[in-house]
């Protein structure tokens, strides 16, 4: 008999595991409590108000991708070469906090899911597409 591995409770290829899912959001709250906390000596981050949107992690825990934007702002990636820069430092942060025999590498890269989303309800709202929605329904 054919089992199929959609029913078998057996993770889909890619998909992140649980542990994962779950050091991921971990590392995206500590990351966000030290940005609040504006703890960071370097000059291009002090005052700037950074958000933490999602921090995907590798299958081995030792590299973590954070996502970065400033809410309101379009100039997160004049910010990335800093947050390079102190990386080490946010690493050393990580390594109190969790419970992990390494801490993880931390690389970031600017969200722009936000301005995609943005993007899209401008053109949703704009009055011919509204016209012709309207005319469907």
């Amino acid at each position: 008999m054919l089992r199929t591995r959609a029913c078998s409770g057996v993770k889909q290829a890619g998909a992140p595991s649980q542990r994962q899912l779950r050091v991921a959001e971990e590392i995206r709250h500590l990351l966000a409590d030290i940005f609040a906390r504006d703890v960071i000596r370097d000059h291009e981050l002090s005052g700037v108000a950074i958000t933490v949107t999602e921090v995907r992690v590798s299958p081995d825990l030792r590299k973590a991708t954070a996502f970065v934007t400033r809410l309101g702002r379009s100039d997160v990636d004049k910010l990335l070469p800093a947050l390079k820069r102190v990386s080490p430092f946010l690493r050393s942060q990580l390594a109190r906090s969790l419970r992990l025999r390494v801490a993880p590498d931390i690389t970031f890269m600017a969200d722009t899911s936000i301005d995609y989303a943005m993007e899209v309800n401008t053109l949703l709202h704009r009055p011919e597409v509204v016209r012709d929605l309207g005319r469907k329904g």
